[in-house]
């Protein structure tokens, strides 16, 4: 599966995951936040995370 070098990802449950290596298979992902401002990477997340399956 081709993946995107630019987007690195570790989450081997995504159904995105380059399942070769470390990358996203996506062109460009969303990034969210949890709260009104962030402050920590906890904070925020890959809005275009799928389960796998």
């Amino acid at each position: 599966m081709d993946h995107n070098s630019s987007i690195g990802c570790t989450v081997s449950e995504c159904r995105f995951h380059c399942k070769d290596d470390n990358y996203c298979t996506l062109e460009q992902i969303k990034v969210v936040k949890h709260s009104n401002r962030a402050e920590q990477v906890e904070h925020t997340d890959c809005g275009s995370f799928k389960v796998e399956g």
